[in-house]
């Protein structure tokens, strides 16, 4: 017969709390015994009894991990895994999984990217803006009206998400190259007309930079000063990934000197960010608040690709998508 497992469910309340929580705890196997919550520390029994925490951005800090003794796996209700301790996890031998194969997210946060870049690319925001306050801008916005076809894309991270923003490209006549530890196969490079290029390279040939890679250690502010500086000035910079991957005040000081054409950002460092962040009066920018994986249809196939991976762990079954 199969142990019964204790699952902790962290289900912060901007996507569900414990109505949501309940709904999901339904979901998994009768010898799992599924405690929800919306913050990992808020019931400290239930921590230290959990074999399993399923979390979606709730923190599983290096405290949280040492105050269950219990705990075999953390599951992560998303594609990044930034809020868990990796280094803590791994010293205690458990493994921290993503929902990276589900592709749960890929449709919307390509979406999202192809959003920001018609945002930036037809000048939306300021034209908006200025209609409203009975303002004809064209002839002030068409010198800097511009469009996607024939235009380079430039990926990084030809993952899930990468690909699916890739696919969107064709459809609007972009030229396509990718930079990433990881090379796509060869028929998928064929199929996408996608070329590989060192993230260096990528930045001087790309009209558009979109961003599709993890936060870690190495990947923290890949887009620095120096490597800002490596992009063209008519070039646009889209974030949907982790706002750590760009170094903030670096961005918002090229945006400040012109010497960008715009940025559409998504996610920032910290979230919500404060009102001191420059970017939020940075020019040329289109903002949104980590929109990209919360639509109704994604926060579903989210939640139920982490609760099938949790649960097939609880039934026995290896888990998938190990990030750490």
């Amino acid at each position: 017969m199969t142990e019964t497992k204790n699952v902790l469910a962290v289900v912060s309340p901007h996507v569900g709390g414990r109505t949501a929580g309940a709904a999901l705890a339904t979901l998994f196997p009768g010898q799992a015994r599924v405690t929800v919550v919306e913050a990992t520390d808020e019931d400290p029994a239930a921590l230290r009894e959990a074999h399993v925490v399923v979390t979606g951005l709730g923190p599983v800090t290096a405290e949280h991990i040492a105050a269950a003794p219990e705990l075999e796996l953390i599951q992560c209700a998303s594609h990044g895994f930034d809020y868990v301790d990796l280094d803590a996890a791994r010293e205690r031998g458990v493994p921290v999984c993503n929902i990276g194969s589900s592709g749960a997210e890929k449709q919307n946060v390509a979406e999202q990217t192809f959003a920001l870049m018609l945002a930036l690319a037809k000048q939306l925001v300021p034209a908006h803006t200025a209609l409203t306050e009975a303002d004809w801008a064209l002839p002030r916005l068409q010198q800097s009206i511009t469009e996607l076809s024939g235009k380079t894309l430039g990926i990084v991270g030809l993952g899930h998400i990468g690909e699916e923003v890739a696919r969107r490209a064709l459809a609007f006549d972009m030229s396509i190259v990718y930079a990433g530890p990881t090379r796509a196969s060869a028929e998928t490079e064929a199929r996408l007309g996608a070329r590989h290029v060192g993230l260096e390279e990528l930045l001087r040939v790309s009209d558009y930079v979109t961003l599709h890679a993890p936060l870690t250690e190495a990947t923290r502010h890949l887009l620095d000063a120096e490597r800002l500086a490596l992009l063209k000035p008519t070039a646009f910079v889209v974030n949907t990934s982790r706002g750590a991957l760009i170094d903030q005040d670096a961005l918002a000081d090229a945006l400040h000197a012109g010497a960008l054409a715009g940025a559409g950002l998504d996610v920032f460092d910290p979230e919500p960010p404060t009102p001191a962040l420059r970017l939020l009066k940075a020019p040329n920018v289109v903002l949104s608040p980590h929109v990209a994986g919360v639509t109704r249809e994604t926060l579903v196939r989210i939640a139920l690709a982490a609760v099938r991976n949790a649960a097939d762990f609880v039934a026995g079954e290896p888990p998938r998508d190990v990030v750490s």
